[in-house]
């Protein structure tokens, strides 16, 4: 049983397909390849786990496969060139098919990579995390991080499809669950109270994996980020709205050294910086704050130093005209971004809370 999300963008429109019992025989997965051949990239914890399921989707597919090292500090340009060495290795034409199996770094990786070779070549996304589920599989973000800030180098490349089999899920180690969890939380409170409220009740059902909490987790924030990516699919404009608690999240993650905070750690934490420089009822703040630790997540960063992260997130890619913008709460619910922030407002919190 599953169920389509489509990302309305044209000619380039594409289904979010999410249901249980996907991998293993469970969708024909063979139509969206545009050629004859594939080149599955995985990684090396999940290969061993879905790679002979995902194979078993493709028919009579011919298919070749990598696998990647594990982990956000590998998510570089190096590591995207060894995905474009294999496809020269294998004499690869423009008719190729990349397959992204495994969580955000594999999809960001390899979308990357085919939105370079031979200037764009059709990806598949098959997102095995949540985080990669509900948020970087869907909307044609690709890239790689840099030294001097996460995601600075990359390309919009939309999939073919985005199929995710919620089965995956339960090989997820617990702090991976609860990390992709913060992105859900994001989508509530930017865009969805109701949807927000729907977490504070479910809260312990998620935590505790009930399969259908997740699915129903999972298919919301995908339809509410595909009504914004249709919206904007560049993010010249409302798009941004989805980098709520990610200006600050990113400097985190830069000034830990990636890895050190998963991502939707970070973001938990960025959206309550994010939710006090907002200029909001302290009870929204206080829901946010109470929604991100019963989800076992941090509601507070980790003591970098008020200079350090203003220098980190001096790079983060919302900035325009040397102006750092944010993305801030009209309510919960309700976001915009704004580059008119108090200077002393900004500076408390980031003294108060970093």
């Amino acid at each position: 049983m599953s169920t389509s999300v489509t990302v309305d963008l044209g000619a380039r429109s594409y289904p979010i397909v999410i249901g249980s019992g996907l991998l293993d025989g469970g969708f024909d997965l063979s139509t969206y390849v545009v050629g004859s051949d594939c080149l599955i990239v995985s990684s090396e914890t999940i290969a061993p786990l879905y790679l002979d399921a995902l194979k078993a989707d493709l028919g009579d597919k011919s298919i070749t496969s990598m696998s990647l090292a594990d982990g956000e500090a590998h998510k570089t340009v190096a590591t995207m060139e060894l995905v474009l060495d294999k496809l020269v290795e294998s004499r690869a034409n423009r008719d190729i098919t990349l397959i992204a199996l495994g969580g955000g770094v594999v999809g960001d990786i390899t979308g990357f990579a085919a939105a370079c070779y031979m200037r764009g070549v059709a990806f598949i996304q098959v997102p095995t995390t949540l985080l990669a589920q509900v948020d970087s599989s869907v909307g044609g973000k690709t890239g790689v991080n840099h030294p001097q800030g996460k995601n600075l180098i990359g390309a919009f490349h939309q999939p073919q499809i985005v199929l995710v089999d919620t089965d995956t899920l339960a090989t997820l180690p617990d702090r991976e669950l609860k990390a992709g969890l913060a992105e859900v939380i994001k989508y509530g409170a930017i865009a969805d109270v109701e949807f927000f409220a729907w977490l504070e009740t479910n809260a312990d059902a998620l935590v505790a994996r009930d399969a259908e909490a997740l699915g129903y987790a999972v298919r919301r924030s995908c339809e509410l980020k595909a009504e914004v990516v249709a919206e904007d699919e560049r993010e010249t404009g409302r798009r941004a709205i989805l980098n709520f608690g990610h200006t600050f999240g990113h400097a985190i993650e830069h000034c830990q050294g990636y890895g050190e905070w998963l991502h939707g750690e970070a973001v938990a934490a960025g959206m309550v910086m994010a939710a006090m420089l907002s200029d909001i009822d302290r009870d929204d703040v206080a829901r946010l704050i109470d929604l991100i630790r019963k989800l076992g997540l941090p509601a507070k960063p980790p003591k970098i130093g008020v200079d350090a992260m203003r220098n980190a997130m001096s790079m983060d890619k919302k900035v325009l005209g040397k102006q750092l913008r944010f993305v801030l709460l009209e309510k919960l619910g309700a976001a915009y971004v704004s580059s008119d922030v108090d200077a002393d407002r900004l500076s408390l919190t980031l003294e108060v809370l970093g």
